[in-house]
This record gives structure tokens, C-alpha cells and sequence, in this order.
């Protein structure tokens, strides 16, 4: 049960970080999707997971610890996309064009 707000411990967490990435991209993303298209929501949601994991979860020294925090936060990026599609539309099926 969720009985306080976000703190810095939290968003010091992978879950944390996904909610805090997946709140700010979906409340923000109709102003970069109607100027750039569904691509660079994507880049943009990568963006803000990559400040909130330098910011709140650097990880290591030096380029090892660059190199692991980019790659958490790519994790990050990842998961708040797929759980907002989960979430709204877990039935949704892909339709390719041809």
C-alpha cells in the first residue's frame, strides 16, 4: 500500500524511477508528439529517464559508472513505455502496414 509520497529514496529505486519517468512523459508528451511524431517520444521519453537516473541513481565511477547508469536507464525508458501500453490497452494488437 502506497502511503506516501515520492521522496528521494524512492526515486533512488528502479520502480521509482519508471513511475516518476512514465508520469512526466505521459503528462507532457502531446507537445513533442504533435511537433515530431510517435519516434521521438520515444527519444524523449529516454531523455528524461536518463536525467532522473543521473540525478537520483548514479551508479559506480567514472566511465564504468556513465556507462551503467545509461544503460539503467535505457531499462527505465523501456519499462515506463511498455507499462503505460499495458496499462491502457493490454488487448491492443499491432496493425503493420504493407
Amino acid at each position: 500500500m502506497i502511503d506516501d509520497f515520492m521522496t528521494v529514496e524512492t526515486l533512488a529505486t528502479f520502480w521509482g524511477l519508471v513511475v516518476a519517468t512514465g508520469l512526466i512523459v505521459q503528462f507532457t508528451k502531446s507537445i513533442v508528439k504533435d511537433r515530431f511524431g510517435d519516434v521521438a517520444v520515444r527519444l524523449y521519453t529516454l531523455i528524461w529517464a536518463l536525467i532522473l537516473t543521473f540525478a537520483f541513481a548514479y551508479t559506480g565511477d567514472g566511465i564504468q559508472g556513465v556507462l551503467l547508469t545509461i544503460i539503467n536507464s535505457v531499462g527505465v525508458a523501456l519499462s515506463a513505455m511498455g507499462g503505460y501500453e499495458a496499462i491502457v490497452d493490454p488487448r491492443a494488437e499491432k496493425v503493420f502496414k504493407e
